[in-house]
């Protein structure tokens, strides 16, 4: 690997992986992609905790994102977004164009959602339809305690839970059926080890039955078709096959690795990432107890230019990570290290980093 990608995503191969995705092409609608998708089906259930339905989608997450609220709201619905950084406002702004009432409730940046806050929002909303939560927020570096609000608004309302799990599924604790997760939509490109362009929704028995009532329009993302042809194998429209080569291979090394060693892995790259970040003076932009084991974001000091340190890295040394997103934009950086990464590939991005800073100043 010439350039260490150290970025919230799209995330490097596995060598494996990245030649899964050279094989030739094949007939969607034969027995070897029935192989493939079946095989896929069953590894997903397992890394997800689900024995619910899982389907695959050619996409970005922001379609596994649309495909969670389509299917189950209808327009004039109210929903409740809980928010911590980009990715949750999203999640909010496709509520809203599709016709949901949608209550907003955001965090201060860098801060996770309270189950206290999330209560008392809820109690405002009494025919409150969904919540809508970021279990991972990349642009923050910020993870949402999922269990303890799943279990708040279960316990309060009747409302579905409808979480982005986009940059969290793979990398972080998150068992759907435990949790009573109702949506769950993932993408391939971060800690499933595949490059992008498939989308992953997991839906659960209460989803099912909400789908039936929902008219949000909905014809590509709807998972009624998704269910139609798995049933014989198929999807119901021309899938990304060379990212579902690699992502099937990559899904059965993960289930086979078992999915408490996968998280264990992440959460030691976390652990070094941000003992690596403070060992050269720097400062994390969240507290530990809610940073995430994805993507770590770092404060940059006064004085320095955030855009010439990530443009320096990458040319002159061939690595890459990412700058703020919003107003975050120019006040941190960040380093992802999902899916595939080695110690080394944190060593080599810090030591890089330490050195870019002293030759900039």
């Amino acid at each position: 690997m010439s350039l260490n990608l150290r970025i919230p995503g799209p995330m490097p191969l596995p060598p494996d992986v990245l030649e899964a995705t050279g094989r030739p092409m094949i007939n969607h609608r034969g027995p070897e992609f029935a192989e493939i998708i079946n095989r896929m089906t069953r590894n997903m259930k397992t890394l997800l905790e689900t024995s619910g339905d899982v389907y695959f989608m050619t996409s970005s997450g922001t379609g596994a994102m649309e495909t969670a609220i389509v299917n189950v709201l209808s327009p004039g619905d109210a929903v409740l977004s809980v928010s911590i950084g980009v990715f949750g406002d999203r999640f909010g702004d496709i509520a809203e164009t599709y016709g949901a009432e949608v209550t907003r409730l955001k965090t201060e940046l860098g801060e996770a959602a309270e189950p206290k806050a999330v209560s008392e929002a809820l109690s405002g909303i009494p025919d409150c339809k969904a919540v809508l939560l970021t279990h991972n927020d990349t642009s923050t570096a910020v993870q949402n305690d999922i269990a303890a609000l799943s279990e708040v608004i279960r316990s309060e309302s009747k409302a579905l839970i409808l979480v982005d799990a986009v940059s969290s599924a793979g990398g972080s604790p998150l068992a759907v059926d435990a949790w009573g997760l109702d949506m769950v939509a993932t993408a391939s490109q971060k800690a499933w080890m595949a490059g992008p362009g498939i989308g992953i929704i997991a839906v659960s028995k209460r989803a099912w039955a909400a789908h039936e009532t929902s008219t949000m329009p909905k014809f590509y993302f709807d998972i009624a078709q998704y269910q139609k042809f798995l049933d014989i194998g198929q999807p119901p429209f021309t899938p990304a096959l060379s990212t579902i080569y690699g992502l099937d291979l990559a899904l059965q090394q993960l289930a086979d690795e078992g999915i408490e060693n996968v998280i264990s892995r992440h959460a030691e790259r976390a652990e070094q990432t941000r003992r690596g970040v403070q060992r050269i003076g720097l400062e994390l932009f969240c507290d530990v107890s809610v940073a995430s084991d994805t993507v770590t974001a770092i404060k940059v000091p006064d004085g320095v230019d955030a855009k010439a340190v990530v443009a320096r890295m990458r040319d002159e040394y061939e690595v890459e990570i990412s700058g703020g997103q919003g107003p975050l934009a120019g006040k941190i950086w960040r380093i992802g290290h999902m899916g595939w990464c080695e110690p080394e590939h944190i060593d080599d991005c810090i030591d890089v980093l330490e050195k870019v800073l002293a030759e900039l100043k």
